[in-house]
Parts: structure tokens; C-alpha cells; sequence
């Protein structure tokens, strides 16, 4: 048996009916009790005020998303700052593949399949592509 999912206004918009509907059908001799009143009264306020709080926070959400693509940005354009400024400087670099500290000249500036820069470094003859991270000091 599938479980339907409902939106907050839809429930209450059902609650309301319910309530409107028992108003309407009540017994004149029997009415309605004051605290049942009361508390039905409250759980159709609590409905609202959660509709409200999940509209707030999915509001919340979208503006924290649209920071972080933000800020993503300006991170991406300060390292491309920074590799550019690299270009024609001597730089020293690990070199992941033989495991030492390596000196080199930047020549060059590409980019990797996810669009962070790569330098690419001449060193004793030898061309080496490395990332900003590696880069361990630069010589003026």
C-alpha cells in the first residue's frame, strides 16, 4: 500500500474542512466541548506556523546555495589570480612522481578536466605539469 505524501497547506486546508464540517453536523444538546475546541484550534495553528517555518527554510536554502556558488567563484578567480601572477617565475614544487622538492620556471598556464589551473614548470631540461598546491616557495 503506497503512503501519499501531502503538502502542509493541503492538510490544513483538510483539517479546516473537518472542522467546519464537524461544527456544522454537531448535536445542539451535545456541543462541542471548549477544550476539544481549543485544542483542535491549536493543532491548526501549529500546521501554519509549520508551513511557514519549512517555506523560511527552503528559502534559507536557496539563498545559502547561491552563497556558496558565490564564493566558489571568487575562489576559482583568486587561484587563476595567483597561477597567472606564477607565469616566468621560478618556483620550487613537489614533484608527486619522483617524491622530492623540485625548482623550475613556470612557462606555461592549462587546465585540468575540472577547470583548476596547472602549472607547467621547466626544470633541468624536464617539462613537469603541477597543481598550486605543490608550489613550495617562489624566488624573485
Amino acid at each position: 500500500m503506497a503512503t501519499e505524501i501531502t503538502s502542509a497547506s493541503k492538510q490544513t486546508m483538510d483539517y479546516m474542512t473537518l472542522l467546519i464540517t464537524q461544527l456544522q453536523n454537531q448535536n445542539p444538546l451535545e456541543p462541542l466541548d471548549n477544550q476539544q475546541m481549543a485544542s483542535q484550534l491549536a493543532q491548526l495553528s501549529q500546521l501554519q506556523l509549520t508551513e511557514d517555518m519549512n517555506t523560511n527554510l527552503g528559502s534559507l536554502n536557496t539563498t545559502v546555495k547561491g552563497m556558496n556558488t558565490s564564493f566558489e567563484n571568487a575562489l576559482w578567480m583568486a587561484n587563476m589570480e595567483y597561477a597567472k601572477s606564477l607565469l616566468g617565475k621560478t618556483v620550487n614544487f613537489y614533484d608527486t612522481t619522483s617524491g622530492t622538492e623540485l625548482q623550475g620556471v613556470v612557462k606555461k598556464l592549462t587546465f585540468d578536466t575540472s577547470g583548476n589551473p596547472v602549472l607547467n614548470v621547466n626544470s633541468d631540461g624536464y617539462a613537469y605539469k603541477t597543481s598550486l598546491t605543490k608550489i613550495t616557495g617562489i624566488q624573485e
